[in-house]
């Protein structure tokens, strides 16, 4: 069966990599609007955004890069996305701040790049 770029496992991953740069803007954001202008934050620092945003990063990691490993055989995303998601995870122990952007940015960086991997590991075959 060859690549179809509009597979539901292609949509996953794009979703991935758009839901991870989401998440980078989400912590930048949070910095400079509750850091430096004291706006928003009861929003932007509420832990159920970053509980909720961890649990669609491991849904749609698995499920997209899990699928990935079965159809190419690589499991470089897969490592790289699992990698993403514990620095994601470790955030929410670091409370707000600096460290917790920082290891969310990281993460996030991780997962998108998972993500990218996977749907170049699954167009080449």
């Amino acid at each position: 069966m060859r690549s179809n770029p509009s597979s539901i496992r292609g949509r996953l991953d794009r979703a991935g990599i758009l839901l991870s740069g989401l998440c980078a803007v989400h912590c930048v954001a949070g910095i400079v609007l509750v850091g430096v202008l004291g706006l928003g934050g009861e929003l932007l620092l509420s832990p159920a955004i970053h509980e909720v945003g961890l649990a669609l990063a491991v849904v749609f990691g698995a499920v997209s890069l899990g699928f990935g490993v079965l159809r190419h055989g690589r499991m470089t995303p897969l490592v790289t996305g699992g990698a993403g998601i514990v620095l994601m995870a470790l955030a929410l122990f670091v409370g707000h701040g600096l460290p917790e952007a920082l290891l969310t940015i990281c993460g996030v960086g991780l997962v998108a790049g998972a993500h990218l991997f996977n749907l170049r590991g699954h167009a080449a075959h």
